[in-house]
């Protein structure tokens, strides 16, 4: 079964074709990363504008890369919630106009059930029963899965999501956008023991970080002898390139460490067989280091090639195989809704 995945739900435009849910015959994605990076985040505007730039390009070229023609797809995949209103609006009307003229059934599927699916691509076989940690720029949680198809939230945020602390304590420090790749690099250099970090106490399997960054912002405060009304932008100017690299290392440190303490007791929670990382942040080195090391002699242990980390159209496509396997019917392209918030997997 050929599926056509189409992915727009932020700030990359992304169209792939995946065979039977695990063999990916093209993988298109057009960035908009350097168009953001100016603002140090996503404009939700020029986002819609971009897409409406490169979806017809994109999903051409995957055709082409997969040697493929439309005649060819048995099925459409797009990501219709959660998101960027604007942005998913151009990705499911691409997908809409796709399916109905060429009588292809259609298939709007959850963005976050897509990236939990990353890690089936490339051959990859989870064991059931199995936690995902779902980690990005706009979301943090843990989900239980006895089967395909079958998700259950377990944990969540409370407040900020670990990619937008990323990025927030990137800005802090004066890194470029996104924060993910910025903090990584910056740590390589630092000691993560050099700035002790609270670990924020939430019941159950719930997380915040919040308050971790500002933890960041008034240990910086201190170490530079500061008062705590100093605005962040003006803190950058008095830090060294040595502190820099300290701050980096000992904050994703301390998230890193949040996540695994998470993990562990949702294993002693709910019966597991593997652990997957999925989303933006599970291309961070230092949490897939920690990740093996913590579970590789009591769990099977995923997470996608980095390239699959962040949003792309692949995932979507092997999601909705899957979904497809499970029994799900297609959808009437005339009758879909777009969400730019859901829980609802």
């Amino acid at each position: 079964m050929n599926i056509l995945g189409i992915e727009s739900s932020c700030d990359e435009t992304a169209a792939a074709i995946v065979q039977n849910g695990s063999q990916i015959l093209s993988n298109l994605v057009v960035s908009q990363i350097d168009i953001h990076a100016a603002y140090g985040g996503v404009i939700p505007e020029i986002a819609a504008r971009s897409h409406i730039e490169a979806i017809g390009p994109v999903i051409r070229q995957a055709l082409l890369n997969a040697e493929l023609t439309i005649k060819d797809i048995d099925a459409i995949a797009v990501t219709h919630t959660p998101g960027l209103i604007g942005s998913l609006l151009i990705g499911t009307l691409a997908a809409r106009t796709i399916a109905i003229i060429n009588n292809i059934p259609f298939y709007p599927t959850h963005h976050l059930k897509s990236h939990i699916y990353a890690n089936w691509l490339s051959g990859h076989q989870p064991a059931f029963p199995l936690l995902a940690a779902v980690i990005s720029g706009g979301h943090t949680q843990i989900i239980y899965m006895e089967h395909h198809n079958n998700f259950k939230i377990v944990g969540t945020t409370r407040d900020d999501a670990i990619g937008e602390c990323f990025d927030k304590v990137a800005k802090i420090l004066g890194l470029p956008y996104p924060g993910g790749p910025s903090i990584s690099k910056a740590a390589t250099k630092g000691n993560p023991a050099r700035y002790k970090l609270p670990i924020p106490k939430v019941d159950n399997l719930d997380f915040s970080f919040s308050g971790l960054k500002t933890a960041v912002l008034r240990t910086i405060q201190k170490e530079l002898s500061l008062p705590i009304t100093t605005p962040s932008y003006e803190l950058q100017e008095h830090l060294s390139e040595y502190q820099i690299a300290n701050f980096a290392a000992s904050f994703q440190a301390t998230a890193v460490k949040i996540l695994i303490q998470k993990l562990k007791k949702a294993t002693e929670l709910f019966p597991t067989k593997s652990i997957l990382l999925a989303g933006g942040v599970s291309a961070n080195q230092a949490l897939r280091t920690e990740l093996e090391r913590s579970f590789n002699n009591t769990h099977q242990v995923f997470f996608p090639e980095p390239k699959l980390s962040t949003d792309n159209g692949a995932m979507v496509a092997s999601a909705a195989y899957y979904s497809i396997q499970a029994g799900e019917e297609p959808t009437d392209p005339y009758e879909l809704d777009i969400s730019p918030r859901s829980v609802i997997y």
